[in-house]
């Protein structure tokens, strides 16, 4: 397929816009209104626009609205979570066509119940998958396997499930979920930030610019792998410090610390932070400690970064019950630094791996063919 530069142009903005009319399309492309015209009917020839009806002006005059065409395609998004998988299928212009989430054994499964409930005969442009592990990228952009053991089978599992000739890309699900932070969450408006997640693991995704930075490994934002314990005493071992500050270990301190008096103990973080939020001394004391601990995380990540805010995320960190303790010991620790909690929840990662799909769906429509003027 050959696409002129106008239409490439209106193309985008169309996507953009999910529906527009001619003027409105002139105006956001910068282009003239024949030129438009032209595009536009090209993108109609292509079935990448179709006509969706008029819009009436403040003068009383109509004009026709354009939406993106059936040929324009689809993406796939999927979420390879710790225990579940999200999947989601979206258009162009990110609207949400089907979605399936399931256990992380299944979730060949999720995806191809996703792909079926997909339009038939729209092409299906590119997919996303998030993996809780580093992701190199090779030339053309596209992720390479997951490199560890840490979500490499569980993609293999999934993987079968996915159309082949469809170019698939690998993302960090901790920088999808600081993408979804940056769109449409708690860094909306903010172009620098890091999104710190804390749950069974931990994680930092950093946002400088408006773009995730990703470093020279594909491992920028890797808080496990800080040096942790770091004293005369005790040699630091890899990974050491998201076993202490992770989920797993939390519970174990609340069970250390629990009473007889106390009633039965927390099996589960939300059972804990429940319990705080009851007013119960000992989880209250559990979870200020946890506080204290993420605070001292976010100061590390103040001093290096000083990203002028920081977003609290994972399943433990979302809870607002973190704020007042993380930004005290942030603030003893280091220089003035915003911290809030995430407003996307535990549908981040999908949701941001979704608006890297369309994105990139959107790329191999405009730019990933040859123009022809």
């Amino acid at each position: 397929m050959i696409l002129s530069e106008s239409a490439r142009a209106v193309f985008a903005v169309l996507a953009t816009a999910g529906s527009a009319t001619r003027p409105r399309l002139a105006a956001d492309a910068g282009l003239s209104k024949p030129t438009v015209s032209a595009a536009v009917a090209e993108l109609e020839a292509a079935g990448l626009a179709a006509h969706s009806g008029t819009a009436s002006s403040g003068t009383g005059r109509t004009a026709a609205v354009y939406r993106l065409g059936p040929a324009a395609g689809t993406v796939l998004a999927v979420d390879l979570g710790p225990t579940h998988t999200r999947v989601r299928g979206c258009a162009l212009d990110g609207s949400l066509l089907a979605q399936a989430t399931t256990s992380r054994a299944d979730a060949a499964d999720a995806v191809r119940e996703t792909l079926a409930a997909l339009p038939a005969g729209a092409p299906l442009r590119t997919i996303v998958v998030a993996v809780g592990d580093v992701t190199a990228q090779d030339r053309d952009g596209t992720g390479m396997r997951p490199a560890t053991a840490k979500a490499g089978p569980a993609y293999d599992a999934m993987a079968v499930a996915l159309p082949p000739g469809v170019p698939v890309h690998l993302e960090n699900n901790v920088n999808c979920a600081a993408l979804a932070e940056l769109h449409e969450g708690a860094a909306r408006g903010r172009h620098t930030f890091g999104y710190l997640r804390i749950g069974v693991g931990i994680g930092l995704g950093i946002v400088v610019g408006g773009r995730v930075l990703r470093g020279a490994n594909g491992a920028a934002g890797e808080l496990a792998r800080l040096p942790y314990p770091w004293d005369d005493d005790r040699e630091p071992r890899r990974e050491a410090l998201e076993d202490y500050v992770g989920a797993h270990s939390l519970l174990h301190r609340a069970a250390e610390a629990w009473r007889s008096a106390d009633g039965p103990c927390p099996r589960t973080t939300e059972q804990l932070f429940a319990f705080a939020a009851e007013g119960r001394a000992t989880a209250r004391a559990v979870v200020a400690r946890h506080a204290a601990d993420v605070g001292r995380l976010a100061a590390a990540v103040a001093a290096v970064l000083d990203p002028g805010l920081i977003v609290l995320g994972g399943s433990t960190g979302a809870d607002p019950q973190l704020l007042p303790g993380v930004r005290a010991e942030l603030e003893r620790l280091s220089w003035p630094t915003e911290v809030v909690s995430s407003t996307v929840g535990d549908l981040g990662t999908v949701a941001g791996a979704a608006g890297l799909a369309v994105a990139r769906g959107v790329q191999t429509v405009t730019e990933g063919v040859r123009a022809k003027d």
